[in-house]
């Protein structure tokens, strides 16, 4: 699906329009942890938009041999990659149309509309929500920006690997969130693929939702499943199924994935907002949230990397978490 050399040329494509994100100690806490090992997060969140996937959908655009017609671009998504997709067609001049699934964050629907796009709900999952904006394609000829099965996505998640592999190049392992699979199958093909000492030693480990088991039922299975249904409520990370290329990426270079609760992640989003001042969705908390249940992957790291891969406001407020 994708090289080095694919992201290496993604890094280029796209520097001018990301911001290289920093790493910060996950230390001075209220309530220490009990690893043992030192623990850095990698702030996704602070990227424009508030995620990675403004890495993804500026690669796609640039990646282009043509640009987008007037009839714009469209996709479906949990709440980031829709934002990224909106801010990426403003910059290219063309019109966005975002479906998405209900359960999507308000906030992230205003700042998608506050791009320019049009936003429209179609469905509970995010399977439906891509069906409507299939279904668009056809009608008007816009260009579909897949949020996780394209190589010029994937490519451009995993100029993440090559920056933390830079950043960080004494970490021994590495937490990384699963939605649909492209941003860890982009990360790892960078993280293995590179010239950093201990590459091949370095321990990947996927996070998924207990309710959306999309890559870890595959492994398991060792072939793409599609899950019967959806549990979690967390739309970010909740795809019924994957892509073929991105599982056979994972199967290849991934360690482990580990599943965590809602009821974790939201937790550890309150955990990030309380230490760190740092305002965490639930898929951005998922990285902190697995290290009690990746505990056994985990053993004898020295220096372990949590992802905070995307920005809400789920930790800061009782309302903002759904609570009444």
């Amino acid at each position: 699906m994708i090289d080095l050399a694919d992201i290496e040329n993604a890094r280029n494509r796209i520097a001018p329009h990301v911001r290289r994100t920093p790493v910060v100690a996950f230390d001075r806490l209220h309530r220490p942890l009990d690893t043992g090992a030192r623990l850095s997060l990698k702030l996704e969140c602070l990227q424009v938009t508030g995620s990675f996937k403004a890495r993804g959908a500026m690669n796609r655009l640039l990646g282009m041999n043509e640009p987008p017609g007037p009839a714009g671009i469209v996709t479906a998504s949990g709440g980031n990659h829709g934002l990224a997709v909106a801010r990426t067609a403003a910059a290219a001049g063309v019109p966005a149309s975002i479906y998405v699934p209900t359960g999507v964050s308000l906030s992230k629907i205003e700042k998608m509309r506050a791009w320019g796009a049009s936003v429209a709900f179609a469905g509970s999952v995010f399977d439906e929500a891509a069906e409507a904006a299939h279904a668009h394609c056809r009608r008007t000829g816009a260009v579909y920006f897949h949020p996780f099965a394209d190589p010029l996505v994937v490519a451009g998640q995993g100029t993440l690997g090559l920056e933390i592999a830079e950043d960080v190049p004494d970490m021994d392992a590495i937490l990384i969130a699963i939605g649909g699979g492209g941003l860890i199958a982009g990360m790892a093909t960078a993280l293995r693929a590179g010239k950093t000492a201990g590459a091949s030693k370095l321990r990947i480990i996927g996070v998924e939702p207990e309710g959306a088991p999309t890559l870890k039922a595959s492994l398991d299975a060792d072939r793409v499943v599609t899950l019967d249904r959806i549990t979690t409520a967390v739309p970010t990370m909740a795809a019924r199924r994957t892509d073929e290329r991105i599982f056979d990426i994972v199967r290849a270079t991934v360690d482990e994935v580990v599943l965590v609760r809602d009821d974790e992640m939201l937790e550890a989003s309150r955990r990030l907002w309380f230490e760190m001042g740092i305002a965490a969705d639930l898929s951005g908390a998922a990285s902190l949230a697995a290290l009690g249940r990746a505990a056994t992957a985990l053993a004898g790291a020295a220096h372990i990397v949590a992802l905070v891969c995307g920005a809400g406001p789920e930790g800061t407020s009782p309302q903002a978490a759904g609570e009444n």
